[in-house]
């Protein structure tokens, strides 16, 4: 009995380290994105490409309210996956330093300094007793210096950057398809197709644009852009990924609580 108990206080205190070293509660909070849908970012040379699945559960909701890309600032976009409401807040943490970055040195903000000042913020919810972690994962996409960067927070606090990730549902399998078909000098357009096609890896009957975001940062333009949903559809159709239309509606998810 003595043993449960330690074990448990060990479990629910955010503060207290295992005896092998580990914060249970950031580990669940990675749970928690690992149950969310999956985003994918993909860098290529002509810019960053974001790629979302955010399934509409019901025919009565409304999929323009499913948030899992946002806009931080004119050159860097977010992808989520995890707990919404906990991506809503990293958000607008995050436009906040865009925009004191902004006024105080009247120059736009790195994206490399944005993720590094939200993992800094994140990683503060690790170590304070009364609160939990977050438990959401960013895929932080943009252009610095004519550079693009694409970068990933972990519940952790912890900041990497990378060429393609996904993070949510499926996250390997995702992975190993962007491992065996990336090719450094792509183009914005094939990377897309990528993100796209490792999407459809996971799945059986091919994407629906009315299930997906996507947003891209072009170096060219260095200007966030989400698609529309019938440029969506010409990706997919163009790279032979677009579902079948006419099936049947989805059931009705458990919660808008759960993780996207």
């Amino acid at each position: 009995m003595q043993g449960a108990s330690q074990q448990q206080a060990y479990d629910r205190g955010i503060t207290i380290f295992s005896p092998d070293g580990r914060l249970y509660q950031v580990e669940y909070a990675r749970e928690a994105v690992k149950r969310g849908t999956a985003s994918i970012g993909v860098r290529t040379p002509d810019g960053v490409v974001l790629v979302v699945d955010k399934p509409i559960r019901s025919s009565l909701l409304e999929g323009t309210s499913v948030e899992k890309l946002h806009k931080v600032d004119d050159h860097v976009g977010v992808a989520s996956a995890g707990h919404v409401a906990d991506a809503r807040q990293l958000i607008d943490f995050a436009r906040q330093q865009a925009q004191v970055e902004q006024l105080r040195y009247g120059q736009a903000i790195g994206v490399e300094t944005l993720t590094k000042r939200v993992t800094d913020n994140i990683q503060q919810y690790t170590q304070i007793g009364g609160a939990r972690p977050f438990g959401v994962a960013l895929l932080v996409g943009g252009v610095e210096d004519g550079t693009p960067r694409l970068y990933e927070t972990d519940p952790s606090g912890t900041p990497y950057e990378w060429k393609a990730v996904a993070v949510g549902n499926d996250r390997s399998a995702i992975e190993d398809y962007l491992a065996e078909h990336y090719e450094e000098g792509m183009s914005i357009d094939d990377g897309l197709g990528l993100a796209l096609g490792a999407l459809a890896s996971v799945g059986d009957d091919g994407l629906d644009p009315a299930g997906l975001g996507v947003a891209t940062v072009a170096v060219e333009t260095a200007q966030y852009r989400e698609l529309d949903r019938e440029e969506i559809r010409e990706h997919l159709a163009t790279n032979e990924l677009l579902a079948e239309e006419g099936g049947e509606d989805e059931d009705e998810g458990e919660g808008d609580d759960l993780p996207r």
